[in-house]
C-alpha cells in the first residue's frame, strides 16, 4: 500500500455507498495517486480528514448515451414537441455546415461531462477516416480525458439499403482494428444506429461476427411513434425522409415488422443497449427482461421530455427486472450533460419511484449496462474513486435518501 502521505480522507454529512446502508458523516479514503478507494465509512489510517461541508457524497455518475459530437450547441436543435424525422433532417443540417471540427466539440463534451461530476460515458462516434488520419488519432480526446472521465466510444453504423452493408462492415472493422492498440482505457463499442437506418443484415453481421465479449452494442429502438410506424407499413414521416436522401430499402424493413425482430437480432451480442425504448410493448419488455444479464435499456428523461413523447414506462420496466440505465443524449436535444438533472427529472416525472432506485439508475444500473461494475457505480475498496457530492438541504428526513431529490438540491 501507498505511504499514507499519498491519501486523501474526504468526509460528508451522508455517504452513500450503494453497497451497504447510507452513513452519516462517512469518510472515503483513496490513493491520489491510482485513483483508488483504501476505505470507506471510517477513517482507517487515522488522517486528517477533509470536511466538504453539507453534501452527500455519492459514487460517480454514469452517462450510458450520449452524442458528444453536439456539445458545441449552446441549445437544442427545433423546438420542443418537435417530430423525430423533422428534427433528424435538423441535426443532419448541422453536420453538414458546422464549423467546429469534431474533436473539438467532442474535448467539450467531455469537459462538461467532468464538470458535472461524470465518471464514465458512452458516446456514439459518427466520426469517420479520411485521407492521413486513423481511428487512433480520432480517439485522441477521449484518451486525454481518461483520467477524469472514462469512456466507451460506439461506432456509429449507418446503411439501410442492401448494397451498404459491405461497405459499412469493412469500415468497421478498420474501426474494431485498433480496440486494444493504443487506448486499453477506452471502451469499444458499435453503434448500429436505429431500424429506420440499419438494414438486419447489418445489424446481424455487428453482433454475430463483429463484436467481440465485453464490447457494447447500442441501437436506438422504440423510440418514436414514427418508427412504429415504418416498421408497421413502410410509410409515414420516416419513409417521406428516407425517400428523400434516396436511402430507402423496400427489401430491408418487411411490413408488419416489430422492434421485437431488432432485439432478437440485438441479443447475439455479448452486451447490448437498447437505447431509449420509450414505445416498448409487454412483449418487448419482457424478452429484454430476460436478456438482462447481456442486455439493458438507457432511458434518456430531459430528452424525452423535450420530444414530449408519451409516459415512459419506467415502472414496467424495473418490475420486469430490466436494468434501465440513464444517458442525455445530446445537446441537440438536452440543455446540458448532466446526469444529476437527469435523475432529478426521473424524481419529478415518476414519483412513484424510490430514491434508492433512482440512485442506483444514475451509478450501478449504467455501470452494469457498460460492462464495467468492477470500477464504477458504488463505493468499494479497490473501485474508482470516482464521487459525486451533491449539496444538501438544511432539514433532516427519515430516509436520508429522500434528502437527495427534494427541491432546491444540487450537485456541487
Amino acid at each position: 500500500m501507498n505511504a499514507t502521505s499519498e491519501l486523501r480522507a474526504v468526509r460528508g454529512r451522508w455517504l452513500f455507498s450503494l453497497a451497504g446502508p447510507p452513513i452519516p458523516n462517512g469518510i472515503v479514503t483513496y490513493s491520489v495517486g491510482d485513483q483508488r478507494i483504501q476505505a470507506v465509512g471510517p477513517n482507517v489510517f487515522d488522517l486528517p480528514v477533509e470536511d466538504l461541508g453539507d453534501v452527500a457524497i455519492l459514487p460517480g455518475l454514469v452517462n450510458a448515451h450520449t452524442h458528444l459530437e453536439f456539445s458545441h450547441l449552446q441549445q437544442p436543435l427545433g423546438m420542443p414537441g418537435i417530430a423525430l424525422p423533422d428534427w433528424i433532417r435538423l441535426v443532419m443540417a448541422d453536420r453538414a455546415n458546422r464549423l467546429l471540427p469534431p474533436d473539438e466539440s467532442i474535448g467539450r463534451g467531455l469537459w462538461q461531462c467532468e464538470q458535472t461530476q461524470t465518471a464514465l460515458v458512452c458516446d456514439i462516434s459518427s466520426q469517420t477516416v479520411g485521407y492521413g488520419e486513423s481511428y487512433e488519432a480520432l480517439l485522441d480526446p477521449y484518451a486525454d480525458a481518461a483520467l477524469a472521465v472514462s469512456s466507451v466510444v460506439c461506432q456509429e453504423a449507418i446503411g439501410l439499403r442492401e448494397d451498404r452493408v459491405a461497405h459499412c462492415m469493412e469500415r468497421l472493422y478498420s474501426w474494431a482494428g485498433c480496440r486494444n492498440s493504443l487506448f486499453p482505457e477506452v471502451g469499444f463499442g458499435f453503434s448500429p444506429h436505429a431500424p429506420y437506418s440499419v438494414h438486419p443484415q447489418l445489424l446481424a453481421d455487428i453482433c454475430e461476427n463483429l463484436a467481440e465479449p465485453g464490447d457494447v452494442v447500442a441501437m436506438h429502438l422504440a423510440e418514436s411513434r414514427e418508427e412504429l410506424e415504418l416498421l408497421q407499413t413502410g410509410g409515414g414521416p420516416f419513409r417521406k425522409l428516407l425517400d428523400d436522401l434516396q436511402a430507402w430499402d423496400a427489401e430491408a424493413i418487411a411490413p408488419g415488422s416489430r422492434v421485437l425482430d431488432y432485439l432478437r437480432l440485438l441479443a447475439a451480442a455479448d452486451r447490448s443497449l437498447v437505447v431509449h425504448g420509450n414505445y416498448l410493448d409487454d412483449e418487448e419488455i419482457a424478452f429484454i427482461a430476460q436478456q438482462r444479464a447481456r442486455m439493458a435499456v438507457v432511458h434518456c428523461p430531459r430528452t424525452h421530455r423535450f420530444f414530449d413523447h408519451a409516459r415512459y414506462p419506467l415502472q414496467k420496466l424495473l418490475a420486469a427486472g430490466v436494468t434501465v440505465a440513464l444517458g442525455t443524449d445530446s445537446r441537440a436535444s438536452n440543455p446540458d450533460l448532466s446526469i444529476w438533472a437527469e435523475m432529478q427529472q426521473v424524481a419529478a416525472s415518476h414519483p412513484d419511484i424510490a430514491p434508492e432506485q433512482i440512485l442506483k439508475l444514475g451509478t450501478m444500473a449504467g455501470a452494469r449496462a457498460l460492462g464495467r461494475e468492477k470500477e464504477f457505480g458504488t463505493l468499494q475498496v479497490g473501485k474508482r474513486a470516482s464521487l459525486f457530492t451533491a449539496r444538501l438541504p438544511h432539514h433532516s428526513a427519515a430516509d436520508p435518501l429522500e434528502l437527495l431529490f427534494s427541491g432546491g438540491v444540487g450537485g456541487d
